[in-house]
């Protein structure tokens, strides 16, 4: 070990001050914009490395403006736990075991967002579904086999 900044981080550490970094520019970052955003000291292949793997997880977008590839989150935090929330589940055979046990350990506040999350999402759902349904049967205009049109 070098010094004690050098330490070995923990587990996605540098994951997620890229992808903090990457967020937070709102924009698409190369892997050198990446590395004198982090100020770690890092070499540029090292978060080159990071972001390619990133990339290639489907986690990045990349494009080439330059000659340089530059990155950008296909989604923004929120939406990273989201889908790693979602992926743990659907390894599960007994997915309602899992969601019972997740919302069993959820704080009291916690279960009231996720009651009204769920609330607000089934209201959505009808009123979609209404507004299909009144879109297909009726137009406002008699069907030609009605006599208005005889």
């Amino acid at each position: 070990m070098r010094d004690g900044r050098d330490a070995r981080r923990p587990h996605g550490e540098l994951v997620a001050d890229v992808l903090a970094v990457l967020w937070a520019a709102g924009e698409p970052l190369t892997a050198q914009q990446v590395k004198a955003a982090l100020d770690h000291g890092l070499a540029r292949t090292t978060v080159a490395t990071i972001l390619t793997r990133l990339h290639e997880k489907g986690t990045l977008v990349r494009s080439r403006p330059a000659r340089s590839f530059a990155y950008a989150p296909v989604e923004d935090a929120a939406g990273l736990a989201a889908g790693r929330m979602r992926r743990e589940l659907e390894k599960e055979p007994q997915r309602d075991l899992v969601l019972k046990r997740f919302v069993s350990s959820l704080s009291e506040d916690d279960e009231d967002v996720l009651r009204r999350l769920l609330l607000d999402a089934e209201a959505e759902a009808q009123t979609d579904a209404a507004a299909e349904a009144a879109t297909a049967t009726d137009s406002g205009r008699p069907e030609p086999e009605d006599d208005a049109w005889a």
